[in-house]
């Protein structure tokens, strides 16, 4: 079975450990595309929740909360679910983070900057072909920033294209690590390439033997999967409705069978019983 880096468990204890806080950090300095002269040296997390125990909202994200040596704030959530308000809820978390560095009688200043980083499992920005965007608060006229106290990101991995491992990016190593679509083969030589991706496939390999991890790693996926499947079978059950109502209402203004049948995909039979039950 294909093995899924993006798994809540597994992502948290690679990137949400403060033993192995080298990994996080270049993974945000990679993603931010920070240099020598901004590079984060030290990180603090900040977020102290149990591992997820249901299969509601905590299956399908993680967040690690951290502050960063320059004061910055950031949050990383991994979204496997499709969910189309992403933005309203990124831009509700921030907020909250934002807001949450001020207690009560503190001054506007001592606010630092931060950042909200999703990393997405589904496209949802479907007029930007880029994997990876960034957006802030600019002036709709001249495009000048009005703080730079604001970054949202999102990482959209499908839209992440296949490339030689010898020319990537060091955001692009990390994209190409969780996506999936790199074999044993490639992903040895991009820790070759790569000296901290060595690391990663290094803990990679002592997770996955370790029969207490693997175990709840899998359980973790069961949970997901039959998620989905859940969630499949309510879509599925909630369109065949619709499909009812319509043609219920094509009766109702006196629409004759062939369009109904047309309309909707079902047999006069099954038209002609959901009129009878109506009735």
């Amino acid at each position: 079975m294909k093995f899924n880096r993006l798994n809540d468990l597994y992502f948290k204890r690679l990137l949400g450990d403060k033993n192995k806080k080298s990994l996080t950090l270049n993974f945000l300095n990679s993603i931010l595309d920070r240099d020598a002269n901004n590079y984060f040296t030290d990180i603090t997390f900040l977020d102290k929740d149990n591992e997820p125990e249901t299969i509601d909202g905590k299956l399908s994200k993680l967040d690690i909360r951290a502050d960063m040596n320059d004061g910055t704030q950031i949050e990383i959530e991994v979204q496997v679910l499709p969910f189309k308000l992403m933005a309203e809820r990124s831009l509700y978390y921030w907020s909250k983070m934002y807001a949450e560095q001020l207690g009560k009688g503190e001054r506007y200043k001592k606010l630092k900057k931060t950042i909200a980083i999703n990393l997405l499992n589904f496209d949802y920005l479907t007029d930007e072909k880029d994997w990876h965007n960034i957006y802030t608060f600019l002036n709709t006229k001249s495009y000048r920033k009005l703080t730079d106290h604001m970054e949202i990101h999102f990482a959209e991995i499908p839209k992440f294209k296949l490339k030689d491992i010898r020319k990537m990016r060091a955001s692009e190593t990390w994209i190409a690590y969780f996506s999936g679509n790199y074999d044993d083969k490639e992903l040895e030589e991009l820790s070759m390439n790569k000296p901290i991706m060595k690391k990663v496939m290094d803990f990679e390999r002592s997770f996955l033997m370790d029969k207490m991890q693997r175990r709840e790693y899998e359980q973790r996926e069961k949970a997901l999967r039959d998620y989905y499947s859940c969630m499949s079978e309510s879509y599925e059950d909630g369109k065949l409705d619709g499909i009812k109502e319509t043609a219920l209402n094509l009766l109702h203004l006196g629409a004759n069978m062939e369009m109904i049948v047309k309309a909707t995909g079902l047999s006069e039979n099954e038209i002609r019983n959901l009129q009878s039950i109506k009735e």
